[in-house]
């Protein structure tokens, strides 16, 4: 057991990680498609370094995040838990009543721990540079919610070819006013080498790159390399997650140059399945970005860390973004904070009910199922989202929909999702909806801010018409 001295700082026990303590490192896509990567069956798209990160640790095919859009699945990653339960549902943009000219009042809420929070308590140095979209008010900045280091936007989306008299990026509370690289993706990739230069003991680094969302935009020297694509969009898709990759080898050659990778876990993914607008490719997997269907909620995430996890290996297990926090916090053996107590208006079980060994925390730490232990799980997950609402248990989903009779599918053998077994499957499809409906009746009554119980017609004609595509397109 690792030897700690225990700190008090503002009421909160501090300990001081080891030298033995990993580093942390999560590298975030955003609305990356499920195939597009060489080691999950792109043949155009040019992904070397991250098919030599999976091939360097586990690479999971069958994991999910909190949601479909960005930023309540980040809600969910940064917190361990299921956002719902804090009454995060949608996208900050979508927003009722005066919040859409009161951005100070939306973001993720105060009460709630971040992994900065957590890891920062065990003494690990913490950063985020990228992509925030969890609040644009003072109480909700990075800088307030764990983190040491912050560099980016705090918004949903940035231009990637930023001016540097007119952008939204900024550093530590301070506007930037310079670039070392003009284009973003590469800037933030800079941006995380020099903060991972200065370290002295143990770290977190939470990189959020916000490619390849929208816009479309890429460097002519990375453009040039997909000249033989035809489709404008996907071509410059391809572009923009080659200066991802680029940055992930480079971040990798910096800790390999510095002694720290073999001791390092790494984990990427996206925070959502492909979107319609970006021409991603969710490879087998029907539905997109803000759908419930598999190519919604589910990524392929890579963990790799040389010196505990064994490499080149494939994980078919179902597993969590919301898995992070118990995996971290075993890893670095230090201690989740207390949940704040519950207000008289909320359900107590969504803040004191023992889902498991963390409390109310909603994950599981998969260190032993990563390391090959034959461990038998049977993952219960849930999602709603605007007019949406979804329960997977086992190898069982159903689907409920505002729109249409809910579905049942079984996704481990049925990955497109193709065979609706709603009218055979008359018990398990019985006890699914029961399930679904106590879970909704822990939740807070209305969200915070706006997720109609609806979809529009336009969506609902959309969520019909989500089927696998071919990559060529």
């Amino acid at each position: 057991m690792v030897c700690r001295i225990v700190l008090l700082l503002t009421g909160i026990a501090v300990f001081a990680a080891s030298a033995a303590s990993p580093n942390i490192l999560i590298i975030l896509a955003d609305d990356m498609g499920y195939g597009d990567m060489g080691c999950m069956g792109s043949k155009r798209l040019k992904t070397p370094h991250l098919d030599a990160l999976a091939a360097s640790g586990v690479l999971c095919s069958q994991a999910y995040v909190a949601s479909p859009v960005c930023s309540p699945s980040r809600a969910g990653l940064i917190t361990g838990r299921d956002p719902r339960r804090f009454g995060y549902e949608g996208n900050l943009n979508q927003s009722v009543a005066n919040y859409a000219t009161r951005p100070e009042l939306l973001g993720l809420p105060p009460g709630e721990h971040t992994l900065g929070d957590h890891l920062r308590s065990s003494g690990y140095n913490t950063a985020l540079i990228g992509k925030w979209h969890l609040g644009k008010g003072d109480a909700f900045h990075p800088n307030q919610r764990g983190f040491d280091h912050f560099c980016g936007m705090l918004g949903g989306s940035h231009g990637y070819f930023p001016k540097l008299d007119k952008n939204q990026l900024e550093r530590n509370g301070q506007p930037l006013r310079e670039f070392s690289n003009p284009y973003l993706t590469d800037f933030f990739t800079d941006e995380a080498l020099g903060w991972l230069g200065s370290r002295t003991k143990p770290w977190f680094l939470f990189l959020s790159y916000n490619a390849p969302h929208g816009p479309l935009q890429a460097t002519e020297e990375d453009l040039a390399k997909f000249a033989h694509i035809e489709n404008k969009k996907r071509r410059t898709y391809a572009a923009m997650m080659l200066a991802l990759d680029r940055g992930v080898g480079k971040v990798q050659a910096k800790l390999k140059e510095s002694g720290q990778l073999e001791n390092t876990l790494i984990v990427f993914f996206s925070d959502n399945g492909g979107a319609t607008g970006n021409a991603s490719w969710n490879g087998p997997l029907s539905g997109v970005k803000g759908c419930l269907r598999e190519g919604g909620v589910r990524v392929p995430m890579i963990w790799s860390w040389p010196d505990n996890l064994p490499k080149a290996t494939h994980c078919d297990t179902p597993v969590s973004s919301l898995d992070l926090l118990p995996t971290f916090m075993a890893a670095a053996e230090g201690n989740v904070l207390p949940l704040r107590s519950p207000l008289s208006h909320e359900d107590k079980r969504n803040y004191t009910k023992a889902t498991n060994q963390f409390g109310a925390y909603d994950g599981m730490n998969v260190l032993p199922v990563l390391k090959g232990a034959p461990v038998l799980i049977k993952r219960t997950l849930f999602w709603r989202i605007q007019g949406q609402a979804a329960i997977l248990s086992g190898n069982d989903k159903l689907i409920r929909l505002s729109h249409r009779p809910a579905q049942f599918f079984q996704p481990t053998t049925d990955l497109a999702e193709a065979n609706d077994l709603a009218p055979q499957e008359s018990e398990t499809f019985k006890r699914l909806f029961r399930q679904l409906a106590d879970w909704e009746a822990t939740l807070p009554t209305v969200p915070l801010w706006g997720s109609s119980p609806f979809w529009s017609s336009q969506s609902a004609k959309h969520y019909d018409t989500w089927l696998p595509r071919d990559e060529q397109r």
